[in-house]
């Protein structure tokens, strides 16, 4: 367990009278092997229910590691048909979640089979959209089980999908509280594989949905308690990961800290790094892990201005992130982050020329980032002129 240093952060950055609704999240299996028992849960869903059968959604990039066969073998041994979706989007879009939905109708017309999403958040965010568009619009979703492969986006906890809307430029939301997974099934061997990369990449949104879920506007004592071990864990242990992919402890450490993380953001909301981190990468297609780190330490700095360095009504919060991370002084953590996602090989700035970024676009950015809902739970309110600076700012 994460413990903060004595004397660091005295105050509770949420008081224990705020009001708050705690509502139950998936059922977690979780630990190695987990994924043997994928065919027992699909059972126990299906108990409930007349129909029967199973639709896969991943990528192919997944499919070809092997992974996605492991799937299917446990759902051939317990007797289940299975079609598989393996064409999401690195970025899924709302057209590929059309597609899906239609493949679900046709495979198995008037019934509910159950989702089982694989991978990483495109995955799951796609398999979320397809159990909501491919059920009857006037009941619940289809029944979803979900299955990461990579530790970072907590995409398991919530029902709701991050889509790219191609025409618009935007991100949208689909999916509703019916979509959430029925169990999430974390088993850390799946995550063995990643490539340092994308497991840095992953791992820098699981802090950052750890850090904005503590300063955030929505913050509870519940999803402060996700957050504050998030945190700890992310921050500790996505180098060891990084360094050493096959470090059974590190991986299994991280894929707990991102559901953690996921928690968090599902009861508090996030915020500006998220909000511009989407324009940049519904824009310019940036994965969306490099993009938190392009502009995450200049948030940060911008937003302990407002607080004062962390003397202001937010005090508590990032006393709390700083004590959490072992530094001395919030005025330290814009440079202690940039540190720590560059050594990751995820560096922060804005390369200005690579992404062709002018005024105009830094604007077009900045609007697109003011639209995002995720920035109304920002602890410093940020416009549209705003969000320009800090693109600004970012950008070198």
């Amino acid at each position: 367990m994460t413990t903060v240093p004595a004397g660091a952060a005295t105050a509770c950055a949420c008081p224990a009278t705020t009001p708050f609704l705690h509502e139950p999240g998936p059922a977690v299996d979780s630990g190695p092997g987990a994924l043997a028992r994928l065919g027992d849960h699909v059972l126990d869903v299906h108990a409930g229910q007349r129909s029967g059968g199973v639709v896969v959604v991943t990528d192919a990039g997944l499919r070809a590691t092997g992974i996605v066969d492991e799937v299917l073998a446990v759902l051939a041994a317990a007797r289940q048909p299975t079609v598989v979706v393996d064409d999401v989007p690195g970025n899924p879009t709302v057209p590929a979640v059309e597609a899906g939905a239609r493949v679900v109708g046709e495979a198995f017309p008037g019934s509910r089979p159950v989702v089982v999403a694989v991978g990483g958040g495109s995955a799951l965010d796609a398999a979320k959209g397809i159990a909501r568009l491919a059920a009857d619009p006037t009941g619940p979703g289809l029944p979803l089980i979900a299955i990461p492969t990579t530790a970072g986006t907590g995409a398991e906890t919530n029902g709701f999908g991050v889509l790219e809307d191609p025409v618009r430029r935007c991100k949208v939301y689909c999916g509703d509280g019916t979509t959430t997974p029925r169990v999430a099934l974390l088993d850390p061997v799946l995550t063995h594989g990643l490539p340092p990369g994308a497991t840095a990449a992953t791992g820098v949104d699981a802090l950052v949905h750890a850090l904005e879920s503590l300063i955030s506007r929505g913050r509870s004592p519940v999803s402060e308690a996700y957050a504050a071990e998030a945190l700890g864990r992310v921050w500790r242990w996505l180098p060891v990961a990084h360094a050493d992919g096959a470090d059974a402890g590190a991986r299994a450490e991280m894929l707990v800290g991102a559901h953690l993380a996921g928690q968090a953001l599902t009861r508090s909301g996030l915020g500006l790094v998220h909000g511009l981190g989407h324009a940049l990468t519904a824009h310019h297609g940036v994965v969306h892990g490099r993009a938190l780190a392009m502009v995450l330490p200049e948030v940060v700095a911008w937003s302990l201005d407002d607080a004062g360095a962390g003397h202001g009504a937010d005090a508590g919060a990032w006393a709390r992130v700083t004590a959490l991370l072992g530094l001395g002084h919030p005025s330290e953590l814009p440079g202690a982050l940039a540190r720590w996602t560059d050594a990751l090989g995820v560096p922060p700035g804005i390369d200005r020329a690579a992404l062709g970024l002018g005024p105009a676009e830094l604007e077009a950015l900045a609007t697109t980032a003011s639209a995002d809902p995720v920035c109304r739970n920002a602890p410093r309110a940020a416009d549209r002129a705003a969000l320009a600076g800090l693109l600004t700012r970012s950008a070198h």
